[in-house]
Parts: C-alpha cells; sequence; structure tokens
C-alpha cells in the first residue's frame, strides 16, 4: 500500500435544498422588574407665548388647566397662597354686594391664575345688585376688550352683558389682555419638587431601593429557571416587597447570581437637599415668612419672632394686595372693598398696624 498526502479535511458541501441546522449558542438576556412610572412634563406650560385669538376671544398667554393641576404640585406652593387667601378674608369688611365666601374665591382666583373676574348683577332697575365671581380658568376676554365669556368647555359658551365684569389681572411684560401670576419662575422648583417627592413614594415602594440589576452567569441554570424566577421577582415588588425569596441552584457557583443596586446611595441623600432648596425658591416667590408657614426650622437659632415677621409680611405683601384689590371700588363707583387692621397677638396684646 502507499500512503497518499492527505490535505486538511473539509465538511462535505449540503445537498442542494438541504439547510444546514446550526446549533444556537449562549446569548445574553436583559429584563427589567416592574411596571413603566408614567411623568408628566409640566414644561409645555411655557410654550404659550402670545394671546391668539379663538373666535370672539382672547386666548391665554399660559395654559390655565397647567396652573390649576401645579397648584397642588407641592405643599410650600398651594400653602403660601392660602396664607395671603386667609389674611385677606380675615381682615375683609363684608358687604350687601360681595360676600365673604365670594371674595375668598376672587382673592385665590388672582394669586392662582394672576386674573381675577368678578361680574355684576343688576336687577331691572339696572342697579348692582351684587357681585359674583366667574371661574378665571374659564373666563375668556372678548377681542371687543370690554366683552367677556364664559367657556368651560366645547360648545359650552356664556356671553355676558358688555361691561358687567371686573377683570383684575397681575400685569405682564408682553401683552396687556391677560394677567399673569408672579410666582412664575419658581414652577420649576415646585415640580422639582414634586418629582423628588413621587420618586421618594415609588423608592419606598419599590423596597427601598432605586432598582437593580440581576446578574446571572451560571452556566447550569435552564431557560425555565429563569422564567421562574423572573416571575418570582414580578411577584415580590409593591406590596409584596418584604417577602423573602428562595432560589435553588443545583451545581451552581457562588457568583452564579449577583444583585448589583443602582444609585441606592444617591437617591437616599439627594432627597433632602432637592426638597429644601426648592422649598426655599418657592418661598422666595411666593415671599412669605417661614414661621408663618408652620415650617420646623433646621438650626437651633429658629427662624425669630413671628410677630414680627407677620408685621413686615403685613407691610410688604397683604397691604399692596388690600390696594390692588380695592381698585374695584373705581370700576364700580361704590366702596364695596374695605379692610380691617392686620391684628397679631404677642404676649396678649399686639398689631401689625
Amino acid at each position: 500500500m502507499t500512503r497518499k498526502n492527505r490535505g486538511p479535511r473539509t465538511a462535505a458541501p449540503a445537498p442542494q435544498g438541504q439547510l444546514v441546522q446550526q446549533v444556537p449558542g449562549p446569548s445574553v438576556e436583559a429584563f427589567t422588574f416592574g411596571d413603566p412610572v408614567p411623568v408628566m412634563d409640566k414644561r409645555q406650560i411655557l410654550d404659550l407665548l402670545e394671546c391668539p385669538v379663538q373666535g370672539k376671544w382672547y386666548e391665554p398667554p399660559l395654559s390655565l388647566d397647567g396652573l390649576a393641576r401645579s397648584y397642588h404640585a407641592a405643599v410650600h406652593h398651594a400653602s403660601a397662597m392660602q396664607v395671603k387667601r386667609n389674611v385677606l378674608v380675615s381682615t375683609f369688611k363684608p358687604h350687601r354686594l360681595l360676600s365673604r365666601a365670594a371674595f375668598g374665591r376672587w382673592v385665590l382666583d388672582f394669586l392662582t391664575f394672576g386674573n381675577a373676574y368678578l361680574e355684576r348683577r343688576d336687577n331691572r332697575l339696572h342697579t348692582a345688585m351684587e357681585l359674583q365671581p366667574t371661574l378665571a380658568k374659564y373666563t375668556r376676554r372678548g377681542t371687543d376688550l370690554d366683552q367677556y365669556y364664559f367657556v368651560p368647555g366645547d360648545g359650552q359658551e356664556h356671553t355676558f352683558a358688555r361691561r358687567s365684569v371686573f377683570h383684575l389681572f397681575e400685569p405682564d411684560l408682553n401683552q396687556e389682555i391677560y394677567g399673569v401670576p408672579g410666582y412664575m419662575a419658581a414652577l420649576n422648583s415646585a415640580w422639582l419638587n414634586e418629582s423628588a417627592t413621587l420618586f421618594r413614594r415609588k423608592y419606598y415602594q419599590n423596597g427601598s431601593h432605586a432598582g437593580f440589576i440581576l446578574y446571572m452567569t451560571d452556566p447550569a441554570q435552564s431557560e425555565n429557571d429563569v422564567t421562574a424566577l423572573r416571575q418570582a421577582l414580578k411577584d415580590s415588588k409593591g406590596p409584596g416587597n418584604f417577602r423573602n425569596l428562595f432560589m435553588y441552584a443545583p451545581n451552581g457557583k457562588k457568583d452564579g447570581l449577583q444583585v448589583i443596586p443602582i444609585s441606592e446611595v444617591a437617591a437616599r441623600d439627594e432627597f433632602f437637599n432637592i426638597k429644601n432648596v426648592t422649598r426655599d425658591d418657592v418661598l422666595a416667590a411666593h415671599r412669605v415668612p417661614p414661621q408663618l408657614m408652620g415650617i420646623i426650622p433646621n438650626n437651633t437659632g429658629g427662624f425669630g419672632d413671628a410677630a414680627k415677621a407677620a408685621a413686615v409680611f403685613n407691610a410688604n405683601e397683604i397691604k399692596p394686595l388690600q390696594q390692588r384689590l380695592t381698585e374695584l371700588n373705581d370700576w364700580l363707583g361704590e366702596e364695596v372693598v374695605t379692610f380691617e387692621p392686620y391684628v397679631v397677638q404677642s404676649d396678649g396684646e399686639g398689631s401689625t398696624d
């Protein structure tokens, strides 16, 4: 026998029309735990930069629905406006044309939207019978600036009598049709405060962690084992996040299954800093002393005498607001809005005036 030179062996080509079956190799699998959290970005409230004409009336330069929802975004944002409203209502002298309740609604609209409206309802002799506030969120000013409309929804239009609505508004730098609230610069801080609170709530509901990576490298695990583990982790979130999870892995290695936390320390530490910084921004925009808001001081010295702070608050904020509200008297030709002195008891007696 003779020895023949043999070259490298090659696989015989597959017959025509026959597919070659390849064995799939191991692949990396990644999946998330928990449901997605919807986050509403409220920055679109600043997208409207002018007062567009909508048929017979002008639309406001800002989303009034966004301002109404932002009222409840942060504790100190709503509380600051409620403090001013309560002080003004407590010092207001009720009039036969304007009740205390109607005055309180009117003031809250002015503080929240920068616009407040009062409708004069006349009797058959064309004399004023009462003044009723109309919701600023749905009130629109007509292209005839003496004409107003109430538009709570599509096809629900109500036309007020011409020159029967008094419009008190906070002046704006860009247009003279509607007012803009003075706290606009603090809205981002109020929204960030709300986002921090919602994140912290989800953080606790999720088992006091901001999420983790489940890293599995043990080749002894089968696809059924991975599916069972995934379902067990999904069932342990929310109300069951304090449950213990047992896993048995035959021939498993020590580091075959690892849990890697994500940003746990940062999520714990940044919450309080964000809450404190955004709170200070909101209070600075509303110019309300913290001791009048029920805020507990972090330092040993406290915030100082509340009575003195109330006196400064009365001089710088309450009195200018009272003077703005008395503009109704000039429009109506009758002294309807009057106030009593704002008195604060300190050591038995005291007054801010």
